[in-house]
């Protein structure tokens, strides 16, 4: 699934909250986000395997939020946000296709890895690809949650994620023409 899909599932999971309790609105909000980037940092490395936690992540995700329902405040809010956001990346991850520049191909059987079984979970293909007009649909429709109760630059970063979104979607499939061989 393409990242701001990730980012706007993690914002989805922390708006009810945020509209609950709008003094932590912000900082779930910016957990939400840095969550949901957070596991791609690993594209550098081996992507989805050195920063993907589709199941140990629940170890780190429940405590996080159990700390924050103790002991709330704006640091265990965020905290428990980022945690969710990056653990819901992961599993997510699984419903989609593989990491590879061209992924309709179906080359590979590798969606993420699962580090507490050691070995890696097959993707589902539910969402072809990141960028699929299927991700595209989602991103758009788990936006609308975020929209409704975040304002002013969370509203904005939002909107402007489904833009690029949308473009991306149109687009994608045209851009591994694009990329050098060495980046494949």
């Amino acid at each position: 699934m393409m990242a701001t899909t990730h980012v706007f599932t993690g914002l989805a999971v922390v708006a009810p909250v945020a509209y609950a309790v709008p003094e932590v609105a912000l900082p779930l909000a910016i957990g939400a986000i840095a969550g949901g980037l957070a596991p791609d940092l690993d594209l550098v490395f081996a992507h989805r395997r050195t920063f993907h936690f589709p199941v140990a992540g629940a170890a780190v995700a429940v405590p996080a939020v159990g700390l924050a329902l103790v002991a709330p405040s704006s640091l265990t809010a965020g905290l428990a946000a980022f945690t969710v956001a990056a653990w819901l990346h992961a599993v997510s991850d699984s419903i989609g296709g593989g990491p590879e520049m061209d992924p309709w191909k179906d080359r590979s059987e590798r969606a993420v890895y699962d580090h507490v079984r050691g070995r890696w979970i097959r993707p589902r293909r539910w969402i072809r690809y990141d960028g699929a007009p299927e991700d595209a649909a989602l991103a758009v429709a788990l936006a609308v949650p975020a929209l409704l109760v975040f304002e002013g630059w969370i509203a904005a970063v939002v909107l402007g994620g489904v833009a690029v979104s949308l473009a991306y979607a149109l687009l994608r499939r045209r851009l591994v023409a694009w990329v050098p061989d060495w980046l494949e």
